[in-house]
């Protein structure tokens, strides 16, 4: 693993300021994604290196999507009827800048949960019938502890559907091994969704851990995080798009950041999404066009965003949630 000391002299940067944000959200970046980073403040460097801009976010909340009150047993995230997240580690590859549970990724090795009060809770709400494994990077556990978990599943009659949450294709694609793949391929049918968001990610490498994933059947998806300064223009996302279909990897979602407090600086407005997605109508197929989706606050779900949805009034936004729900989002200004 590379260390900001380290990139400090490859960079010659100042590594004092890099080192103070990491005492409150932990860094960590493998050697292979600090081999990519081109140049100080690029694509790649956003979103693995720290920046004091984390520290002077107050007001952004740890929690905006109000998981923990979700969380009906510890390392279970039960937000729809019939799915839930099954939490399996803290740890990821890269640490990155935007994550969506910066409040505890890194802080220790593994989420406190028992398997058996989870599989209880599952055989006892006959209504789930598609779980998520997220984390931190479920791919990082060992792969006898990733088959228990699976194998535990997939011992539910009702539960039809397992989906993978891992950046690892991207971050750390040598870790893609073929006895990953080939644990995984033991659990169809299973789905599994990476993060890819910046066409400098595609390389060989990660074409290559696509590929091992994909001749084992693994459906592969891509969410991507719309984030400022890193690929905030339809240029961006067209260019990322239609390397990804080319790597048979289908684009899925487009999110809106999460207002989890220490990101506030990634933050683009509504608009900036909704342009990017109008833009590409016409340039690319539906293949290659993504939901732009917005996960409303207070863990009120998923939006799909067009033109048209919700009303704004003042700096924010009203929506309407699957449940018939009116919620308010705070928007930034149009830039």
């Amino acid at each position: 693993m590379s260390t900001l000391r380290t990139l400090a002299n490859r960079f010659s940067c100042d590594p004092q300021p890099l080192e103070q944000v990491a005492k409150r959200y932990p860094f960590r970046l493998s050697d292979y994604y600090a081999s990519l980073i081109q140049y100080e403040g690029d694509p790649i460097w956003l979103q693995a290196i720290p920046s004091p801009d984390e520290l002077s976010d107050t007001i952004q909340q740890p929690d905006p999507l109000d998981e923990e009150r979700l969380s009906p047993v510890p390392g279970l995230i039960h937000r729809y009827p019939d799915r839930v997240v099954l939490l399996t580690t803290n740890c990821c590859a890269v640490y990155c800048r935007f994550c969506m549970r910066k409040r505890f990724v890194g802080q220790s090795e593994q989420i406190p949960c028992s398997l058996d009060s989870i599989r209880e809770y599952l055989q006892s709400h006959t209504e789930i019938r598609d779980l998520l494994l997220s984390g931190g990077d479920p791919l990082l556990l060992p792969l006898e502890r990733l088959g228990s978990i699976l194998e535990m599943v997939r011992s539910i009659p009702h539960i039809e559907i397992i989906r993978i949450g891992s950046r690892l294709p991207v971050t750390d694609p040598e870790r893609i091994t073929p006895e990953l793949c080939r644990l995984l391929s033991q659990y169809h049918p299973l789905f599994l969704n990476t993060h890819f968001n910046h066409s400098l990610e595609l390389t060989p490498d990660a074409a290559g851990a696509c590929q091992r994933l994909l001749e084992r059947g693994v459906v592969l998806g891509n969410q991507t995080v719309l984030l400022k300064g890193v690929n905030d223009t339809a240029r961006d996302i067209e260019q990322l798009n239609r390397g990804l279909l080319t790597m048979r990897v289908r684009p899925y979602y487009l999110h809106q950041m999460d207002l989890v407090q220490g990101t506030r600086h990634f933050r683009t407005p509504l608009s900036s999404g909704l342009t990017i997605i109008d833009r590409l109508r016409g340039r690319l197929s539906g293949l290659g066009i993504p939901h732009f989706m917005l996960d409303l606050p207070g863990g009120k779900g998923k939006l799909a965003l067009q033109r048209g949805v919700g009303r704004q009034e003042g700096s924010e936004w009203v929506f309407t949630n699957w449940e018939g729900e009116e919620v308010r989002y705070p928007d930034l200004p149009h830039e």
